[in-house]
């Protein structure tokens, strides 16, 4: 009997109390390195772990254009062109501060750095680094986000 009550709640209850996925956007912001290209990392304001300038789709911007928001607000960025469609996607899961956690689906747009300001509105509360992208992949918590890495 516990056998079957415990394949009905993982196999058919837990998965209808589940959420979806949320979506969120994030730049993959990259540059010609003189040893190859080069991608920009930044760290979480919570954590301090590494990870891709990202957040929730801004109203009025389509998913680019919102990743290209994120990338100036959490880096600075000034990108001369960005992906029109993912170049790749990856999962994780949201801790939020309440204790709460939600799946997140994260779209992946690239783009082109053309310049970094100094001056931007998290340059306080975040460090950016340029990185290999084998290096950024050792870095960065989500295996879906190393693989994309390790293509580049």
């Amino acid at each position: 009997m516990t056998t079957h009550l415990t394949r009905a709640w993982e196999e058919i209850i837990k998965p209808m109390l589940q959420r979806p996925a949320r979506v969120q956007v994030a730049a993959l912001c990259s540059r010609s390195g003189a040893d190859g290209k080069e991608v920009l990392m930044i760290t979480s304001r919570g954590t301090g772990r590494w990870i891709l300038p990202k957040g929730w789709p801004i109203e009025g911007k389509d998913g680019p254009e919102s990743a290209l928001q994120e990338a100036w607000e959490e880096a600075g960025v000034k990108a001369d062109d960005i992906s029109p469609q993912p170049v790749g996607e990856y999962h994780f899961t949201k801790r939020h501060d309440n204790g709460t956690e939600e799946p997140v689906t994260t779209l992946i747009f690239e783009a082109e750095v053309a310049q970094l300001e100094d001056d931007y509105p998290e340059s306080s509360e975040r460090t950016r680094q340029w990185m290999k992208p084998a290096e950024a992949a050792d870095l960065v918590d989500e295996p879906e986000l190393q693989e994309i890495l390790r293509r580049l």
